[in-house]
């Protein structure tokens, strides 16, 4: 079983702030962070090295919970560490498309998207009205990634601004993944 050390809460460009799920579950359930060296100009090689640091440091094996831009975090670090084994699975939610035209300029180090399968479980959580990767797009990368897709409807990018909370859905999709 996993314990709540193990589960590494990765959050996207700018981080998550204090009314972001993400931040709620670390609140409530003692989840670690990986914090970046830094959220607003994010390198894709300086994110891939710090996860690449905790997860080493952290009891095997985790589970990454990851949002917008930690969903391609996620992809690239493991397109490019041998320690993939210490991962066990892998929550993916509202991934942000990189490659899309209003992200280019501030997210450039980020393409191209690792279009690979991931080496552990994973499920992709998407929403139909996300203004940052079309539904499709989505469904690109969970069937790229060898994830279970995941429709959360029209919930936006499925953070504060969506009305969430904590998103005790999401949890529930969480403990699924580490379950089965």
């Amino acid at each position: 079983m996993t314990n709540s050390t193990n589960i590494l809460i990765l959050p996207g460009w700018q981080g998550s702030g204090p009314r972001h799920w993400q931040s709620l579950w670390q609140t409530r359930h003692g989840y670690q962070r990986v914090e970046q060296h830094d959220w607003m100009q994010p390198l894709r090689g300086d994110w891939i090295a710090r996860l690449e640091d905790v997860v080493l440091s952290t009891s095997a094996p985790a589970v990454l919970v990851a949002h917008s831009l930690g969903c391609m975090l996620v992809a690239a670090w493991a397109s490019h560490s041998r320690n993939t084994h210490r991962v066990k699975a892998a929550l993916l939610v509202a991934p942000s498309d990189v490659e899309q035209e209003a992200l280019r300029p501030v997210l450039a180090s980020w393409s191209p998207v690792p279009l690979h399968p991931l080496p552990f479980k994973s499920s992709l959580v998407a929403s139909r009205d996300d203004p940052f990767c079309s539904f499709a797009r989505a469904q690109v990368f969970a069937a790229a990634w060898g994830s279970t897709r995941v429709d959360a409807g029209a919930a936006g990018h499925v953070n504060a601004d969506s009305g969430l909370g904590a998103w005790p859905w999401g949890q529930d999709v969480l403990n699924e993944l580490i379950h089965n």
